[in-house]
C-alpha cells in the first residue's frame, strides 16, 4: 500500500452491505460486488453524479449532510436492485407461477418497481414507528397520569427514549432473521475491509480478520445521532399533536440530518474523550447491526474495495 509518510488519516470510501455483497463507494467510483450462486465474485459499476463537485457550496459545513444521505439513499437503491438481479440468477431456487408472470409482464423493470415499492412502504413505516408512535404514547402516558405541571417538559426526551428503544428492538427482532443476520455479517465484512485499509495494511483475508467490526463512521451510529439530536430539536417544537408533531419533525429532519453528519465527521478526524462519547451509543448498537463475517464474505468486501480505491491516493486526507 502507498501513503506509508501519513501516520494518521481518514477514508472517503464508505460502504454499504447487501444480502448477498456489498457495496464500496470510493472519491470516483461505487462498485457492487456480489457472490454468485457458482461461488464466483461479480462486480458492477454504478453511476453516481457526484453534485458536490459541480457546486462547490454542496460541500459546506451543514450542508453537505443532507446532500450526501439523499445521494446515498438513491445509490443505494440501485445497490440494491443489482444485489437482488444476482440473486435472481439462481438457477436453483424455482420461480412461482406469479414470479414467471410478473416476468413476462414488466421485464426488466419489475425488480426496480419492487425495490421502490419497498422503499416507499419503509419510509411509512420509520415515519410510522419512530415519529408517530412515540408521540402517541406519550400523549397516552399523560393521560393516564394526569398530570400536567411540568410533565411536558418531559415530552421531547421521553419520546426520543422511546424512540431509541423501538429502533434497538426493532433491529434486534430484524437481526433474528437468518437472511438480515447475513446481511448483517456482510456488514461486518466491509468495516473489517475499511479498517484495513484505513490501517495501511496489505488487503488480504488474514489482515481483515483481525480488525475491528465496529466502525465510527457506520450509518447505524449516524442514525442513532440523529436520533438523539432529534431529542435536543423536540424541546422546541411546541405542539402536542401527534400528526402536528410527526409534521414538525420530518419538516426538521434535515437539521437532524446535518448535526448528526458533522457530529459523525468531527469523531473521524478527532480522537478524544469528547468524541469517544460522542461514538459511544452508535458502537454499542453496532452489536446488534455488526456480526462477525465469514472468510468468503471478507472476499467480497475486498474485491469491491480493490474496485474503488483510486491510485493517487486522494481518498487520503490529513487530520
Amino acid at each position: 500500500m502507498a501513503h506509508k509518510n501519513q501516520t494518521k488519516c481518514i477514508t472517503s470510501i464508505g460502504g454499504q452491505a447487501l444480502m448477498e455483497g456489498i457495496m464500496m463507494r470510493g472519491p470516483k467510483r461505487t462498485v457492487v460486488a456480489c457472490r454468485l450462486p457458482d461461488k464466483r465474485i461479480e462486480t458492477v459499476d454504478i453511476e453516481q453524479t457526484l453534485l458536490q463537485e459541480r457546486y462547490p457550496i454542496l460541500k459546506k459545513p451543514f450542508i453537505r449532510g443532507v446532500v450526501n444521505m439523499v445521494q446515498s439513499f438513491i445509490i443505494g437503491f440501485k445497490a440494491l436492485g443489482i444485489s437482488a438481479d444476482f440473486m435472481a440468477t439462481d438457477e436453483t431456487v424455482e420461480q412461482s407461477k406469479f414470479d414467471k408472470w410478473c416476468e413476462e409482464h414488466f421485464g426488466d423493470k419489475l425488480m426496480g418497481a419492487m425495490v421502490g415499492i419497498a422503499g416507499f412502504f419503509g419510509v411509512c413505516l420509520a415515519i410510522g414507528l419512530f415519529l408517530f408512535l412515540p408521540a402517541l404514547i406519550f400523549n397516552g402516558l399523560h393521560a393516564l397520569t394526569g398530570y400536567n405541571e411540568g410533565f411536558t417538559y418531559w415530552r421531547s426526551p421521553i419520546e426520543g427514549g422511546l424512540r431509541i428503544a423501538i429502533f434497538i428492538a426493532y433491529m434486534f427482532i430484524c437481526s433474528l432473521m437468518p437472511s438480515i443476520k447475513r446481511m448483517f455479517q456482510y456488514h461486518g465484512a466491509e468495516h473489517k475491509t475499511i479498517f484495513c485499509y484505513e490501517n495501511q495494511l496489505e488487503l488480504t483475508v488474514d489482515n481483515v480478520r483481525t480488525q475491528s467490526r465496529f466502525h465510527p463512521r457506520c450509518g447505524t451510529s449516524f442514525l442513532i445521532l440523529m436520533l438523539i439530536v432529534g431529542i435536543v430539536i423536540g424541546f422546541f417544537i411546541p405542539f402536542s399533536n401527534p400528526i402536528i408533531r410527526t409534521v414538525c419533525k420530518l419538516l426538521l429532519l434535515p437539521l437532524s440530518v446535518s448535526l448528526g453528519y458533522e457530529l459523525i465527521k468531527l469523531c473521524a478526524r478527532h480522537d478524544n474523550v469528547l468524541t469517544r462519547i460522542i461514538a459511544a451509543p452508535g458502537l454499542w448498537v453496532q452489536r446488534i447491526t455488526v456480526k462477525e463475517p465469514t472468510d468468503d464474505m471478507m472476499e467480497v468486501a475486498i474485491r469491491a474495495m480493490k474496485e474503488v480505491i483510486p491510485e493517487n491516493g486522494e481518498d487520503l486526507l490529513r487530520s
